[in-house]
């Protein structure tokens, strides 16, 4: 004789309940990790917005009192 209890509908039920509480962790995991990515993206622009400023700030001040020329032309 086989030792394998048959699948019931309770236990059928139980199944499908815990794979969905799984989907639904699992959509709510992706979702955080993409506002994460999002959040990253804009710390990127940002910076990048903050170099230009810093390197447009460096040229003036090199033109002013550096000799009139920029470093990098």
């Amino acid at each position: 004789m086989d030792s394998k209890v048959p699948a019931t509908p309770a236990s059928a039920w139980t199944d499908a309940y815990f794979r969905s509480l799984l989907d639904w962790q699992a959509a709510c995991g992706a979702s955080v990790l993409q506002a994460q990515q999002i959040q990253w993206g804009m710390l990127a622009a940002w910076q990048q917005s903050a170099k230009a400023v810093q390197q447009e700030l460096l040229d003036q001040w090199t033109s002013h009192f550096g000799g009139g020329v920029p470093l990098d032309g």
